[in-house]
């Protein structure tokens, strides 16, 4: 079985679009065809796409989107997905005891022998590896991944291409986040496989990379959203898809394995709400700074002061719709690692059928409004306000 794109049943892009269009995407290992779903319907209703930020698996579906032609990008996706879940049987089976069964057992399967085109075990054990290597420190070896994306994305296009590109890894010695950007001038022009595989080198599994004498590990241990990264550097309006794959809120426990998921969900969900409250309290301050500037005279509003309180505030509208893959009944804790085909294809389906649905809510996402110079969102969010829209 492999993925078939489909045409969305409505209307095409909802427009106009604001200045920027950002898709912020959440590490979740075999979570991460949701995000591809969402991108097909995006790529399909022509949503250009300006920006695009990701954490571990984010950060490789944002190197496939932001290393191919806009006309390309669903099928390197698509050729991505299809190689790391290739191999394992197409469980289709209708209760959900034996689909959590055969859900554990592929899940097993990826713990002993890897995935094609992504990691594989080590020829030997940690216990017996000499010290320091990679062997030493994580259970798989991932030559594979770094092949697969060499083969898959144009780094000449990551790096000098009309997108903005930004993923974060953590550096170990220090325990800081780092975003590598290509519009950061430190790493502008020289980001490759390295830095993508930095930011999904999630330890014990998968071994740190070293780029500059640095070492690097997964973001997702200190961020696993990259939201407020695009939130700090937003210059104008700003539409932000952001994808989610583990969500905050769920329900009480009642068995271990829905101990082991609402475990990692807590550990990995990206505190949307957090970092959106913080906004919104600077936001809220920006517009008090604004008000008490418009009050001076002239002579006070042109002093170097005034200039400087200008200089912080942010004009444009931002406006996040919010997308969050629900797990099925019988997805366990092992559900991010889980990359059998039916379930890939499953998620891919979600993110489109979530994107729909938002959509689908009115006839338009967002549209320019010029009030007193400043722009708002079509739905009545005032300049320096956020509207969640929840799927």
């Amino acid at each position: 079985m492999t993925i078939q794109q489909k045409k969305p049943t409505r209307s095409r892009s909802p427009m106009p679009l604001p200045d920027q269009v950002a898709l912020v995407l959440q590490g979740g290992g075999a979570l991460g065809s949701y995000q591809a779903g969402v991108v097909e319907y995006l790529v399909s209703l022509d949503i250009g796409i300006d920006w695009v930020a990701g954490i571990s698996i984010g950060a490789i579906n944002a190197a496939l989107i932001a290393g191919n032609a806009p006309e390309h990008r669903v099928a390197r996706l698509s050729e991505f997905w299809e190689l790391v879940s290739g191999g394992f049987p197409n469980f289709c089976l209708p209760h959900d005891h034996i689909r959590e069964a055969t859900h554990l057992m592929a899940a097993g399967s990826v713990a002993m022998w890897g995935i094609p085109g992504f990691f594989r075990p080590h020829g030997l054990s940690a216990w017996w590896a000499p010290s320091g290597t990679d062997a030493a420190l994580s259970f798989y070896d991932t030559a594979p991944l770094r092949e697969t994306l060499d083969r898959l994305v144009d780094w000449d296009l990551v790096n000098h291409g009309p997108m903005r590109f930004s993923v974060g890894a953590v550096d170990i010695e220090s325990g800081n986040f780092v975003y590598f950007d290509n519009q950061d001038p430190h790493w502008r022009g020289r980001i490759d496989a390295r830095h993508v595989m930095a930011s999904g080198a999630l330890p014990p599994g998968l071994p740190a990379v070293e780029i500059d004498g640095r070492h690097y590990w997964d973001g997702g241990l200190v961020s696993n959203t990259p939201l407020a990264h695009v939130l700090d550097h937003q210059s104008g309006d700003l539409l932000i898809f952001q994808m989610d794959l583990f969500p905050a809120a769920g329900p009480l426990p009642k068995e271990m394995t829905e101990v082991w998921s609402r475990q990692k969900d807590i550990q990995y969900s990206s505190r949307t709400r957090q970092v959106t409250d913080l906004y919104l309290r600077e936001r809220r301050e920006h517009e008090a700074i604004r008000a008490l500037l418009d009050t001076l005279p002239d002579a006070l509003a042109k002093s170097p002061e005034a200039q400087r309180l200008a200089g912080v505030i942010d004009e444009g509208a931002v406006n996040i719709v919010h997308l969050i893959y629900r797990s099925r009944a019988w997805e366990s804790g092992a559900r991010d690692f889980e990359f059998s085909r039916s379930t890939m294809l499953d998620h891919w389906e979600q993110g489109r059928e979530a994107v729909a649905a938002v959509i689908e809510q009115g006839n338009q996402l967002i549209a320019r409004n010029i009030v007193s110079g400043r722009s708002a969102s079509f739905d009545l969010v005032q300049t320096g306000q956020i509207k969640e829209k929840q799927a």
